[in-house]
């Protein structure tokens, strides 16, 4: 299964590592194709620089921590979500025929996609039955 995680999954995983959005990330690199956009990363280095500059340094041992394949997201909007900045994380999903999209950002979770479906960290570790 391809899953995308979404910024704010990666920002939580390094800022809190026993945090549900942590084990998701970690469950999906161990269990599935985890997929991250360079999008997704240049904004978890923009918001680690100006909101958590102590874990500056820690992205890259969070991103060399797993295996994942790395996807260009298109920056022209081709599905309309309501925050302009998701729209090339929504594009890219749509692009590379991702089945799940973890994220705990609302303009996500209000999308009512079949494809790629949208979980919450935590509706992912239950739909996985992971204690």
């Amino acid at each position: 299964m391809k899953i995308l995680v979404d910024t704010n999954i990666l920002i939580s995983a390094l800022m809190y590592p026993n945090s549900l959005p942590s084990r998701a990330l970690f469950h999906v690199a161990d269990n599935h194709e985890l997929i991250l956009s360079d999008y997704n990363i240049a904004e978890l280095r923009r918001v680690a620089h100006d909101k958590f500059a102590k874990a500056q340094a820690d992205i890259d041992v969070l991103l060399s921590s797993m295996t994942y394949t790395l996807i260009t997201a298109p920056l022209s909007p081709q599905k309309l979500i309501s925050d302009p900045k998701d729209a090339p994380i929504l594009n890219a999903a749509i692009i590379e025929d991702i089945d799940i999209i973890i994220s705990g950002d609302k303009h996500f979770r209000s999308l009512e996609l079949e494809r790629p479906k949208v979980l919450t960290a935590a509706q992912y570790l239950e739909s996985e039955v992971i204690d």
